[in-house]
């Protein structure tokens, strides 16, 4: 596992490797479902995904932000935040889904959007 961006004692926040922005908020007790979650969790989760999309259109300015919560290779309640670009190798078709194109984008560091979404998540202590 990577270093947490974030995490508290309901969850935590890691960087996806990927050629986006892109993040995954995970809960702290590996529930399986999303209905598994107790209420302090399902806050903590959701509270996090509307902070990380908010930060990501402001300091990135995607054409989008894509929100999935699947769980199927790893059946851990995480949510994944991805700002997405026309110009990116998939869009407008899922990261999950067939490259539309060899994609090179110049984006402002990650590290740059990390420190402004800590001091953001910060507030939730």
């Amino acid at each position: 596992m990577l270093k947490p961006i974030y995490s508290n004692p309901f969850g935590y926040i890691e960087q996806h490797s990927s050629d986006i922005p892109w993040i995954k908020i995970f809960s702290a007790h590996p529930f399986k479902e999303l209905s598994d979650c107790d209420p302090k969790t399902r806050e903590f989760l959701f509270t996090c995904m509307d902070i990380c999309e908010r930060t990501m259109i402001e300091f990135y300015k995607p054409e989008k932000i894509n929100i999935a919560i699947f769980g199927n290779y790893l059946p851990h309640v995480h949510i994944h935040v991805m700002a997405r670009f026309k110009e990116d190798s998939h869009f407008p078709e899922p990261m999950w889904g067939e490259k539309q194109r060899d994609s090179t984008l110049d984006l402002p560091p990650f590290r740059d959007f990390q420190t402004l979404l800590e001091s953001r998540l910060s507030r939730l202590s």
